[in-house]
């Protein structure tokens, strides 16, 4: 009888899987480019086109170019490119005008920044339960989440989803809502045929290093509003203002600069962004039908909504009834040891469960969440019975397949199959087996 790899047996997979990031001797000479060209920092406030060519300097800005690349990638005006994906949502609702007192609108299912942009800014976020089918944010629960304080709401493109934006657009214009698109897991998203980034007031991208595109860091804030770009590019640059002396600040800014180097390696990364996103959705595809015939493991719903995924995590339901009541934690572990390296049990709590929010260890004196602006009380701990479906994913049920999982060969996707088959048999008869005794 074959043994788990967890007890010592054999794994199903001892090959290697694709690397991440992905290169090629094309960064590698962007950056050359750049470094030997000495200006390493060109992109100016305000100028981007003008820099795009410099008759006296030759090429113009790797950062200006790139912006212009995506901005026009993703069906908008402006790209404006930033440090992080992180100050970028937190630039956006500025320039939006989200500040004290307001309450923002966030899924309790995503990384923190999504929240904590809205705490920086010195606004309040509120928690909204997800959708059990797809783990973006639910509609139904934004609607239920608006108070007369609410001035935006933030969806989420979760593993590279589009959110339900038509819905959420709705209630948007009908309460006067801002909306800002957290697409950082998204980029070549297509939502109803209109690209992620140009489905709301703003949107916001990530180029970390685990992104479907990336440079280690960075971010870019995409817009088709005038207002909106010039305040970003304002908050982006220290407050400076378009025509005016270098010099002179006109609100309160800090340095969220993208280097030229960022922006060199990414424009190279934008080329291969089509290619690989058809990849992963044709791999997807192939791995929903290895997984089918198995009991306990779902994909996430693709909604017809979605006309592009870009799956930069490939997400399972995980019923622990059918494996014998096997944790999730005990799945993966014995996924990894199979060889299916990229399992990942992803976030382990809802985010309003983090110290953080429970213990209000945000700005001194309790802002945003206890200061006389804001005037209401608020505890992070009710909203564990107001996201029961979060709760759940948590807890039980949400099992990730890293991107990489699906940029590699039909052996790897049936390596899936295969240790996921193995450890639900052994868990099985470990279940029978206790059962008997």
């Amino acid at each position: 009888m074959d043994k788990l790899a967890i007890g010592g047996g054999d794994p199903i997979w001892s090959g290697d899987w694709p690397e991440w990031p992905m290169h090629d001797q094309r960064e590698i000479d962007a950056v050359t480019d750049v470094i030997r060209s000495g200006k390493w920092w060109r992109h100016a406030h305000g100028r981007g086109a003008e820099l795009l060519e410099d008759a006296e300097t030759g090429p113009g800005s790797e950062v200006a170019r790139f912006c212009e690349a995506f901005a026009r990638c993703h069906d908008c005006r402006f790209g404006i490119a930033t440090a992080n994906g992180t100050v970028s949502l937190e630039i956006a609702l500025r320039a939006l005008g989200i500040g004290p007192g307001d309450e923002v609108i966030v899924p309790a299912y995503t990384y923190v920044a999504t929240a904590s942009a809205v705490l920086t800014v010195n606004a309040v976020p509120i928690f909204v339960d997800i959708d059990p089918e797809t783990y973006n944010i639910d509609p139904a629960g934004v609607a239920e989440a608006v108070t007369d304080r609410t001035k935006a709401v933030i969806p989420v493109h979760f593993g590279g989803q589009p959110a339900d934006m038509d819905a959420i657009n709705a209630i948007a214009r009908e309460r006067g809502l801002a909306v800002l698109e957290d697409a950082a897991h998204a980029h070549g998203a297509v939502y109803n045929g209109r690209k992620a980034g140009s489905l709301a007031d703003a949107g916001s991208f990530s180029f970390q290093a685990s992104k479907p595109m990336t440079a280690g860091e960075g971010g870019i804030i995409t817009a088709n509003r005038d207002d909106v770009a010039e305040m970003c590019e304002s908050l982006v640059w220290a407050g400076r203002k378009k025509g005016h002396p270098w010099y002179r600040h006109f609100v309160l800014a800090s340095n969220a600069r993208m280097t030229e180097l960022q922006g060199a390696i990414l424009s190279v990364q934008l080329t291969r962004l089509e290619d690989q996103i058809q990849q992963r959705m044709r791999n997807a595809l192939t791995l929903d039908g290895l997984l089918s015939g198995i009991e306990g493991v779902r994909p996430c719903a693709v909604l017809p909504s979605t006309t592009v995924h870009t799956y930069h995590i490939y997400m399972l339901r995980y019923e622990p009834s059918a494996f014998g009541g096997m944790t999730k934690a005990e799945f993966v572990d014995a996924l990894v040891a199979e060889g299916i390296t990229v399992a990942m049990t992803g976030y382990g709590t809802p985010l309003y469960r983090n110290p953080m929010f429970l213990e209000k260890q945000m700005w001194g004196d309790g802002c945003p969440v206890d200061c006389p602006k804001y005037g209401r009380d608020i505890d992070y701990g009710e909203f564990a019975s107001k996201c029961p479906v979060t709760e759940r994913v948590c807890a039980t049920e949400a099992v990730w397949l890293q991107q990489v999982a699906l940029m590699g060969g039909d052996e790897h996707l049936n390596a899936i199959a295969q240790a996921i088959e193995k450890i639900q048999r052994h868990a099985r008869r470990a279940a029978a087996g206790a059962l008997r005794q």
